[in-house]
């Protein structure tokens, strides 16, 4: 019994080391805006020199809005999103990129990739014009801060806000 506790404790070391060097790691942003509890599960995929809005990120196509699994979006209590109501809840955080206008859309699938997204499981769609990020971002980062989400990557800086709804 000892060894195999030994193999189960090895097995568990191996697989910590090995989530820790995944080219695109797991990540959470959390935060309260306006009294709701904002949690974001996503992955985090790296630039490593490659052009990334509009080549690796398509523009006018969904995007899973990180790697791997679908970003997963959780709030607290009934919201509003740019003005639009949400209900309180876990959604698929997908967006549609575009060089003047980002499509943020909350759905009600979150699955691995973005591969099975389906339109008709949308809870809300919002439109929000990107910016410019102050320096390189390198890694795809995601911050709940000053009563909204932004999401960074490379040059790019988008950001929609939420209030109590």
């Amino acid at each position: 019994t000892l060894m195999a506790i030994l193999c189960v404790t090895l097995g568990a070391v191996a697989q910590d080391d090995k989530s820790k060097k995944m080219p695109s790691p797991p990540a959470k942003a959390e935060g309260t805006i306006d009294g709701i509890k904002v949690t974001i599960d996503y992955h985090q995929p790296s630039a490593k020199g490659r052009k990334i809005m509009g080549d690796l990120v398509p523009f006018a196509e969904v995007w899973r809005t990180g790697a791997n699994a679908t970003t997963a979006i959780e709030l607290s209590a009934n919201a509003t999103v740019e003005g639009q109501k949400l209900a309180k809840g876990k959604y698929g955080l997908y967006t549609i990129p575009g060089e003047k206008e980002w499509v943020i859309i909350f759905n009600k699938d979150i699955k691995w990739g973005a591969y099975d997204y389906n339109q008709k499981n949308d809870v809300l769609r919002v439109n929000v014009k990107p910016g410019k990020t102050a320096a390189f971002v390198e890694t795809f980062t995601i911050k709940v801060d000053k009563g909204q989400v932004t999401l960074e990557w490379e040059n790019t800086s988008v950001s929609f806000k939420i209030a109590k709804g």
